[in-house]
C-alpha cells in the first residue's frame, strides 16, 4: 500500500502548508506561488490517503466488535461495507500515485496531414480538423489556426493550429498517429469503399524555459506568400521559412501580414516539435526494449479505423469500438478519449507498481 510514501507526503503537504502561513513565504510571491502549486497538487491524495486511515481505524474497531455477542451481528453487516470502502481508496490512492505527466496542463500544437489516398486522404484531414475544433469548442478551449494548405475541393494537405486551454495536453495527447478511414467517397460511381490515412500529431506547447533555441542553430529566409490573402501579402517578403540546422526541422509560416508575427508563429511551432523530440529520447532512453505507452510519439501507427458504413471508430491500441462515428464528428469524442486516457493509466499504473515491487 505504499505507507512510507504516502506517509511522506503527508509529511511534505503538512510542511508547505505550515511555510505557506510564514509571513516571508507569503512576501515572496514565488516562492508562495511555487508551494501553492504544490500544495494543490498534493491534496486529491492526501485527502484520500486520510480518508482510508479512518476507513482503516474504523475496520479495526468493528473487527474487535466481533469478540462482543451483543455486538457480533452488527459488526458483521458493517464489515464488508468498509471493506469495499478500503479497497476502492486504495484503488484510487494507486492511481493519483502514478506520476503525473508534466505536460498535462500545457495547450498544444495541433498539426493534421493528409496521408495516402489523394483528395479522398485530404477530406478526411479536413473532417478530423473539424472534429477536433468542435470538441475544443466543447471543452471551452480556443483554438488559433497558424497555417494550413488548402487542396481546393474542401480538403486539407496539411493544417496547424494551437490550441489552448485547460490541461489540453492531458486529453489530446492520445492523438498522434495514423487515422484510417474507410468510407465511399463522393465521386465513387460504383459504391466501392476506399481506404484514406491522415496523421494526427499531438505536440504539448513549449515555452522559452523548455527549450532554448540559439540564434547561431537558425537559418531564416523570407518570400512572398503564395497563398490568399490580398496584394499587400503577396508583395511584401512576409513569409518566413526556419531552417534548424543541427535538426534539418524546417518551419514556414504565411498567414500574417506581419513578418513579425509570422516569425513568431513559426518558431512556436519549432520549439514544440524540439521539444517532443527531446521528450521521445527520454522516453528511449526509460524503455529501450518495449513500448508500454503506445502512442504518445509513434506516428507510423496506425491508432484508429473509421468506418462509415458501420458508424464505427476502433482503437486498435485499446481495442475499444465504438458505433457513434456520426456523433464523434461532431465534437463529441468524451468516450474515446476516456477509453485512452484509461486504458494509458492502467498501464502507467501497473509499470510504477511493477517498480515498487522490483525496489
Amino acid at each position: 500500500m505504499f505507507q512510507a510514501k504516502l506517509a511522506a507526503v503527508e509529511s511534505k503537504y503538512e510542511q508547505l502548508t505550515a511555510e505557506m502561513a510564514d509571513p516571508a513565504v507569503q512576501a515572496d510571491a514565488a516562492k508562495f506561488r511555487a508551494h501553492s502549486k504544490a500544495v494543490a497538487e498534493m491534496q486529491p491524495l492526501i485527502e484520500k490517503y486520510r480518508e482510508y486511515k479512518d476507513v482503516a481505524a474504523e475496520l479495526a474497531a468493528t473487527q474487535e466488535l466481533l469478540n462482543d455477542p451483543d455486538m457480533r451481528d452488527l459488526a458483521l453487516e458493517e464489515l464488508p461495507k468498509l471493506q469495499q470502502r478500503s479497497d476502492s481508496l486504495v484503488a484510487d490512492i494507486k492511481v493519483l500515485l502514478v506520476p503525473k505527466d508534466p505536460n498535462d496542463a500545457k495547450n498544444v500544437i495541433l498539426e493534421i496531414r493528409a496521408g495516402t489516398g489523394g483528395d479522398e486522404a485530404a477530406l478526411f484531414a479536413a473532417d478530423l480538423f473539424r472534429m477536433y475544433s468542435r470538441y475544443a469548442e466543447r471543452q471551452g478551449w480556443k483554438i488559433d489556426v497558424m497555417s494550413q494548405s488548402d487542396t481546393g475541393v474542401g480538403g486539407l494537405k496539411e493544417i496547424i493550429a494551437v490550441i489552448e486551454g485547460r490541461n489540453v495536453y492531458s486529453r489530446l495527447k492520445y492523438e498522434s498517429g495514423v487515422h484510417r478511414v474507410q468510407r465511399v467517397p463522393a465521386t465513387e460511381a460504383s459504391g466501392r469503399i476506399h481506404t484514406s490515412t491522415s496523421t494526427v500529431a499531438v505536440l504539448p506547447e513549449a515555452e522559452e524555459v523548455d527549450v532554448q533555441i540559439n540564434d547561431k542553430d537558425l537559418r531564416i529566409d523570407t518570400f512572398c506568400s503564395s497563398g490568399p490573402g490580398g496584394q499587400s501579402v503577396n508583395t511584401t517578403y512576409s513569409a518566413v521559412r526556419i531552417t534548424h540546422i543541427p535538426t534539418g526541422l524546417v518551419v514556414s509560416q504565411q498567414d500574417e501580414k506581419s513578418q513579425i508575427k509570422n516569425k513568431a508563429k513559426a518558431l512556436k511551432v519549432l520549439r514544440s516539435r524540439l521539444y517532443e523530440i527531446e521528450m521521445q529520447k527520454q522516453q528511449d532512453a526509460i524503455a529501450k526494449d518495449r513500448r508500454s505507452q503506445v502512442g504518445t510519439g509513434e506516428r507510423s501507427e496506425k491508432i484508429r479505423t473509421y468506418n462509415f458504413k458501420e458508424n464505427r471508430i476502433t482503437d486498435h491500441r485499446i481495442g475499444f469500438t465504438m458505433h457513434q462515428l456520426d456523433q464523434a464528428l461532431e465534437g463529441e469524442l468524451n468516450e474515446l478519449i476516456d477509453a485512452a486516457v484509461t486504458h494509458f493509466n492502467a498501464e502507467k499504473l501497473k509499470d510504477a507498481t511493477e517498480g515498487e515491487t522490483a525496489a
